[in-house]
């Protein structure tokens, strides 16, 4: 059992390129990782790794072992989960990244339908609004919204979000409800602030997508903060719908101008392409792809 202990963790510091990031995901500290690889170096005669301050890299004999061990892990974890009540059965820690307002929002509230059915898996997950390094970071998967930039990672889409144009009913009772675009000449906005500056807004139309600028009443880098604002009564906003679904769909926010709703935005999952899926991933893939698949209203 060490010895097959060893192997898996030799491969999974492979994988992230760190002991550190493995401690983290075995709860454990930096030197009991860097002793398990050692002893197995030991037990093999080989040296497996080169080590200095700031990388690791695989010896010839740390690659050819690399390469035998990554089946044999992945034939013993299928194995794993055929046996007992012959369901799969993925277990251990699954570290996501995703972006503050969305796991808050739309992840973490389904989560208990996740745990019922895979009680072994603990999600951890690492809310950030930067793009992390995911290999460095030791992180399983990330979840990203919009569009991807080309890199090494895999990616898949999982599903798309609707962009809508919200406001509180209390403010559109108060100051009547937007017809078309032009309209929000006539109105506040509630307006997303990059490093590039305020965003616009877009629009479907017949000549295909326009872009709107609306006057701010308040701007924000944080889609909380923004959230806030609009339930506040201080304007509309353009956002994703996960960001509101919740108010739409207790009335406290109405959607405004569907027929002119602009593209959806891409939702899709990556991950690093030097690692294995094991079961934890694929089926926390497969879960987030059912929950997208649901319908905006």
């Amino acid at each position: 059992m060490d010895r097959l202990e060893g192997i898996k963790i030799f491969v999974r510091v492979v994988e992230s390129g760190s002991f550190s990031a493995v401690a983290r995901e075995l709860g454990t500290g930096q030197p009991a990782i860097s002793k398990q690889v050692a002893a197995l170096e030991e037990r093999l005669g080989a040296q497996l790794l080169m080590r200095t301050s700031r990388s690791l890299s695989l010896t010839e004999a740390g690659r050819d072992f690399y390469e035998s061990a990554v089946p044999l892990i992945s034939d013993l974890e299928a194995a794993e989960s055929r046996v007992g009540s012959g369901q799969a059965s993925p277990s251990g820690v699954l570290r996501v990244t995703a972006a503050p307002g969305f796991s808050r929002r739309y992840v973490v509230p389904k989560l208990p339908a996740f745990r019922a059915r895979y009680p072994r898996v603990v999600v951890e997950m690492l809310v950030s609004e930067r793009t992390r390094n995911l290999v460095e970071d030791g992180i399983d998967l990330a979840i990203r919204n919009g569009a991807l930039s080309d890199s090494s990672l895999v990616a898949r889409k999982i599903g798309e979000s609707a962009v809508v144009a919200v406001a509180s009913a209390e403010y559109l009772d108060r100051r009547g409800e937007p017809m078309r675009p032009g309209d929000f000449d006539h109105h506040d906005g509630v307006i997303f602030v990059s490093q590039d500056g305020p965003r616009p807004w877009t629009f479907a139309s017949r000549a295909g997508v326009i872009s709107y600028q609306p006057a701010a009443a308040f701007r924000s880098n944080d889609g909380e903060e923004l959230r806030a604002a609009v339930l506040a009564g201080l304007g509309i906003t353009q956002a994703p719908y996960w960001l509101f679904a919740a108010d739409i769909r207790a009335g406290t926010v109405r959607r405004i101008l569907r027929d002119r709703e602009p593209p959806g935005i891409p939702i899709s999952v990556v991950r690093p392409a030097s690692r294995r899926q094991p079961g934890k991933v694929a089926v926390f893939v497969d879960f987030l792809a059912e929950l997208l698949a649901e319908t905006d209203d």
